[in-house]
């Protein structure tokens, strides 16, 4: 645990000291940035385990940010918002934000998510020979690409585990809250649509047609299932 390093970046100053205060307790070695450009520097310099990262920041905001860093880096991000609104989620979510948590927030659920995801790192890489083919489909989790008819498609690392998981029990349907458990790592109490806001951004980047063999479906009622179609 000692080994893995948390990148704060908020521009204020009173979180980031209650945070580094939460996840230093548990072990965490903890660094700061105060602003976008200040936090892509740190990434260069520090290596982190994970990010949080807040939206609203001087110099670069947090989106930005995010951008650039996911242009060399797939360290996961957990993005600090006080905006509610779904449109900036999607946003977030396309840029390369593997989750939200938005203000004000209880600092022990930030260090639960935090936990979860760095628990989980070790468990992506496990099989990283491992690729799933479908027709015109190939996901291979070791190097963290998906391709369509030959064409690489860009997702998040969380979108990319999200199909994964999915597409590795064809034909399961699978709630939002199980989803959640099985891809996050954690048991989310309250919205679960950020669940739906992820397979709207991979159905999009995959781009399935009506006629093709495989797909993301909704079950109605339910939550979500990957299909192969016979």
């Amino acid at each position: 645990m000692s080994e893995q390093t948390v990148l704060i970046a908020d521009d204020d100053a009173k979180i980031r000291d209650l945070l580094t205060l939460y996840i230093n307790k548990e072990g965490f070695k903890v660094e700061t940035a105060a602003d976008g450009a200040e936090t892509i520097t740190k990434v260069h310099q520090v290596n982190p385990s994970l990010i949080i990262l807040d939206l609203m920041m001087p110099v670069l905001d947090g989106l930005e940010a995010c951008r650039q860093i996911r242009k060399f880096s797939r360290v996961p991000i957990i993005m600090l918002t006080a905006l509610s609104d779904d449109e900036e989620r999607i946003i977030g979510l396309d840029t390369g934000a593997d989750d939200y948590v938005a203000k004000p927030f209880n600092p022990r659920e930030v260090v639960a998510r935090v936990k979860a995801v760095l628990r989980r790192l070790p468990d992506a890489r496990i099989n990283n020979q491992e690729v799933l083919r479908f027709s015109d489909l190939e996901i291979n989790l070791g190097e963290y690409t998906a391709s369509v008819a030959g064409r690489e498609v860009s997702l998040t690392a969380k979108e990319m585990e999200l199909l994964w998981h999915l597409a590795s029990h064809p034909g399961r349907a699978f709630s939002r809250e199980q989803l959640l458990e099985g891809v996050w790592g954690y048991t989310y109490c309250g919205d679960t649509r950020t669940v739906d806001t992820h397979i709207k951004r991979i159905r999009q980047k995959i781009g399935a047609q009506e006629n093709a063999p495989w797909d993301i479906k909704t079950v109605w009622g339910v939550g979500y299932k990957f299909e192969v179609k016979r």
